[in-house]
């Protein structure tokens, strides 16, 4: 085929995550579309991929994406004529202790909560289900029986089949070897036989997409993994509908096929490909066998299936796959380029992904946007750190190695640190600060109080850290404490547009004098809520903005990409220029007045107001704001000065009692008062009426706003879901998000999140309840409410107001 000199969208790569785009593109949208192969089709990682299709993750929204997968898989045959190998042969999780089991419980209610079913059987099911297995050391497994397997070249052949039959071009042979861009968009692909025009580019490349990203000025942080299994002969007894097995705490899995098994695992020991290019005539390749390495994998595998130590092994794989930083895949619209949309980094899960990524990423594609909330895959959750490929090959090597280790709640990565430090590492660290990360920055988590080892030990209970955190948190209520809140991300619009540019990108009225403070969400199309920030006037053409540290990138490109054409505005990042103390509690006023000349009364400084005042000095930008529901300030000062007005700070407080305080007693702090948090209360998926943050948008004012429109479609219509606090009396129970919500027994929803609150003394989580004829009060206050913890139902107690300061008297005292 001749390449065509134009096309509306070009798809770079011919793996299953390209040819489901294309696909979709083409079947969905009616787009013109050309697929671009620089070999040919499946020739990547597509090709000697396991074919494993699972279907559950912590996220609802990938959990869709996945069992449309499955959906898509089963019709597909029917539509193209084209095998896929698709079998609905269900999935069993194995479990050898009680960690494990714990984890298989709480995996069961997620199951339930996003609509599936889970069951958790006994080792003799397992045995009658699978007879071959050795089940001596197992206390029970999960059976996931919508899970199955499928032949990854054929689906992926399937459908290319059906992207060319509903009008998509597919070209193999050839390479794309650079971009013309101008001003930040991409205006032709150039590849080896010539140059194609087009509106859009989607990076599928797999492998080589971190190259193929470079190209265009793109970072897509990926390390290619050597990932090895094995097929053996047939075996004798073996089912041909056997489920997939995963045996996480011997690190393995399994899958029937012609009648043997493909056994492969994860181990700690990972061997990285290269931190350099990727060969361009790699596809159809693989290494050569390592059997040394894969050992590991086989003494578990015969622990596990005795008949494998006699059987004939008849192929080893051993190919590399993408892997990212943190384990979940990449997909979106590149933060560094206008035009190009990325799908890769499939952690050997492309397979299970590959129907349902392509879905969702043609609609961002076309409309812009992410159709659900995609935000844990979203390639926006990385930094500029990101490019340093040493330090994205060690932290991908620890999240393969964990691939199959029990996720303990709150669990940190250890490789790569301390990677970014505020100015009070070491002062905060010489007290007893224990560190967790968030986008590279070491932030402290809790404070070991003395004569107490500063480390946090994982369990699946009670952590280590529970009573030293609600001391904290009982301080703070009580008296004052300090938070380093260095890392939040901070950026200045300025210039005479300013103020328009927000006017239409935050849905809460900004046009407040100087001086003033305003708490918003950023809103999609849809009305859904992308961002939740603060915005401080300081100058009338001049405003800075706070945000949460992992939603850096995400946030920066949100604003920058709906600032309306051909406005005076300049958008800066100052993260790294602005250090951040927070100071809270009830002697935070009497903390701040012994450290500074200015006037803290009420009345000259209300809450809601941003004031530049002294300390130590240094100018300081004092906010006065809370996220924790009690009096205080957020000081953001030039990052040089922090250490010396932290010492200040802790001179002034010592006779009011100042201690610093960590993250997690915040959190405690926030889920008491009832305040959200984005990525888990707050998502693209809700509304700022559903979540309860109606009062924050200015419907109202004659003011259009990006999701004005779709906020007013619904405005008159009963809310079909709302977000409403829950508190459990049961000291045992330990909520972390995702329990099932039963109201009069039927499931009506989730916990978005879940924690301990010590002030009210009880178990505190938050979640949307859903009913198709409306959530109103009375819906709510008429129902009697269970939480599904761990598969096994808690008595819980449903709120409307929050549970901590409702009149918000403290906050503004």
């Amino acid at each position: 085929m001749t390449l065509p000199s134009q096309a509306q969208i070009v798809v770079i790569g011919g793996g299953i995550i390209g040819c489901s785009t294309a696909y979709h593109l083409a079947r969905d949208h009616k787009a013109d579309v050309l697929l671009l192969e620089q070999g040919q089709l499946t020739s990547g990682s597509t090709w000697h991929a396991a074919g494993l299709v699972g279907q559950l993750r912590s996220s609802a929204s990938i959990t869709r994406v996945l069992k449309y997968s499955v959906e898509l898989y089963k019709g597909l045959e029917a539509e193209t004529g084209l095998a896929t190998g698709w079998k609905m042969t269900g999935c069993l999780r194995l479990a050898t202790n009680q960690d494990r089991w714990t984890e298989f419980k709480r995996l069961a209610t997620t199951a339930g909560s996003f609509g599936m079913d889970m069951h958790l059987i006994s080792p003799e099911e397992v045995n009658r289900m699978w007879p071959l297995m050795n089940v001596d050391d197992l206390i029970g497994a999960s059976w996931l029986p919508t899970d199955g397997q499928a032949s990854p070249s054929d689906i992926t052949q399937s459908l290319a089949k059906g992207a060319r039959m509903h009008g998509a071009k597919i070209v193999e042979n050839v390479r794309v070897t650079g971009f013309e861009i101008d001003n930040g968009r991409i205006l032709k692909v150039k590849t080896t036989l010539g140059d194609i025009a087009c509106d859009k580019v989607v990076n599928c490349a797999g492998q080589w997409a971190r190259q193929v990203g470079a190209m265009a000025g793109i970072n897509v942080p990926l390390q290619p993994v050597k990932h090895q299994y094995i097929v053996t002969e047939k075996i004798e007894g073996l089912s041909t509908d056997a489920p997939t097995i995963r045996d996480p705490d011997r690190r393995t899995y399994f899958k029937e096929e012609v009648g043997g098994l493909v056994m492969g695992g994860y181990e700690p020991n990972p061997q990285a490909w290269t931190t350099g290019d990727v060969p361009d005539e790699w596809g159809f390749r693989l290494f050569d066998d390592d059997f040394d390495h894969f050992e590991q994998h086989m003494e578990q595998a015969i622990a596990r299936v005795p008949a494998l130590e006699t059987v004939g092994v008849k192929q080893m794989i051993n190919g590399p796959e993408s892997f990212t930083p943190d384990g979940n895949f990449i997909l979106g619209a590149a933060p560094e380029c206008k035009n190009m949309f990325v799908g890769a980094g499939f952690n050997a899960f492309g397979i299970a992904s590959g129907g349902g990524a392509g879905w969702v990423l043609a609609q961002w594609v076309v409309d812009g946007e992410a159709p659900l909330d995609l935000w844990v895959v979203d390639i926006r959750r990385f930094s500029e750190m990101h490019r340093d490929r040493q330090w994205v090959l060690d932290r991908t090597l620890e999240a393969y190695g964990k691939h199959y280790t029990v996720a303990f709640p709150h669990e940190e990565y250890d490789s790569g640190r301390p990677r970014l430090t505020s100015p009070l590492y070491n002062r905060l660290k010489a007290v007893g600060a224990v560190f967790g990360s968030k986008l590279g920055w070491e932030r402290p988590n809790w404070f070991a109080p003395e004569g107490m080892e500063p480390k946090d030990r994982y369990s699946m209970g009670r952590q280590n850290w529970f009573e030293a955190v609600g001391a904290e948190h009982r301080h703070v209520r009580e008296a004052v404490g300090v938070f380093d809140q260095s890392s939040f991300a901070k950026f200045e619009l300025s210039g005479s547009d300013a103020l328009a540019a927000l006017d239409w990108i935050c849905a809460n009225d900004v046009r407040k004098p100087v001086g003033r403070l305003t708490y918003t969400q950023l809103l999609n199309s849809r009305g859904g809520i992308e961002a939740d920030l603060t915005v401080a006037r300081i100058a009338e053409d001049r405003f800075y903005i706070v945000t949460g540290t992992g939603f850096r990138t995400h946030d920066l490109g949100w604003i920058r990409d709906h600032i309306p054409e051909g406005l005076d505005v300049t958008l800066t990042d100052v993260t790294e220029a602005w250090g951040t103390l927070s100071l809270m509690g009830p002697k935070a006023r009497d903390t701040l007045a012994a450290a500074t000349s200015a006037d803290l009364s009420n009345a000259a400084f209300p809450f809601g107001h941003v004031r530049e005042i002294d300390i130590a000095g240094s100018r300081v930008r004092a906010l006065r704001v809370t996220y924790v529901g009690e009096l205080g300030w957020e000081l953001h000062a030039p990052i040089g000065d922090l250490g010396r007005i932290y010492d200040a700070l802790m001179d002034a407080g010592a006779p009011h009692g100042l201690k610093p305080v960590g993250y997690r007693a915040l959190e405690s702090l926030r889920l008491e008062k009832g305040y959200r948090a984005w990525g888990s209360d707050i998502t693209p998926n809700d509304t700022p009426d559903e979540a309860g943050l109606g009062w924050a948008v200015k419907l109202g004012k004659p003011v259009d706003f990006l999701g004005r429109k779709a906020l007013e479609t619904v405005k008159n219509q009963a809310l079909k879901k709302r977000l409403v606090g829950f508190t459990v009396d049961d000291p045992s129970v330990v909520l972390l998000g995702r329990e099932t919500i039963l109201r009069d027994g039927v499931a009506v929803g989730y916990l978005t999140s879940g924690g301990y609150g010590y002030t009210v003394g009880k178990n505190t989580g938050y979640g949307y309840v859903k009913h198709a004829e409306g959530v109103t009060d009375d819906f709510l206050t008429s129902g009697t409410y269970e939480l599904v913890v761990a598969m096994d139902k808690a008595p819980a107690t449903m709120h409307l107001a929050p549970l901590y300061d409702p009149d918000m008297v403290r906050i503004k005292a």
